[in-house]
């Protein structure tokens, strides 16, 4: 029997994103699965990141970030970003990257983008830390079919779950 929460949380199956971040001397970016819009007035949006991923470990030190909303065609760059490490690999090598906002790397064949400013920080103690942004560039390429969580299902990430940190942070009372 599958576990109840996972059962609801698999079914949802979220859009895949990638996010980029830029740090004194490196760029960083990551395949999301966990962001929403988060408030209308003021437009809000945000994003999970992994204590894991080399993506968070910079974005901590970025004042922007950029949100690349994939395309149904853009499922070789969910594997290049969702299945290698930065740590290891410049996943940008190939691509056409521009500069954004705080010098945020804009990859060029996402039309659908934001580039945002980060306005919170929230870790609760789990494996992620949610980041609020507000946006500051705005790009569509108008109507698109993103790919799916479960389009994914393939890939092994570039870290193992394992590796995530567990910092202690202060938290609510049960």
């Amino acid at each position: 029997m599958t576990d109840p929460f996972e059962a609801i949380a698999s079914s949802l199956d979220p859009a895949l994103i990638i996010v980029t971040a830029a740090g004194a001397e490196e760029r960083a970016g990551c395949l999301v699965g966990f962001h929403a819009q988060s408030s209308i007035m003021p437009p809000r949006y945000a994003v999970w990141l992994s204590k894991a991923n080399h993506t968070y470990r910079v974005a901590l030190h970025c004042t922007h970030l950029a949100i690349h909303f994939l395309t149904s065609g853009d499922l070789p760059l969910a594997d290049l970003f969702g299945g290698r490490t930065g740590d290891s690999v410049d996943k940008f090598a190939g691509l056409q990257v521009g500069q954004g906002a705080g010098r945020t790397p804009i990859i060029d064949q996402c039309p659908n983008r934001l580039v945002v400013r980060r306005t919170a920080l929230l870790d609760e103690g789990g494996d992620h830390v949610c980041v609020v942004t507000e946006p500051v560039e705005v790009h569509s390429g108008g109507p698109f079919e993103p790919p799916r969580t479960s389009q994914a299902a393939h890939l092994v990430a570039g870290h193992p779950p394992w590796e995530r940190r567990y910092p202690p942070t202060e938290r609510a009372a049960p």
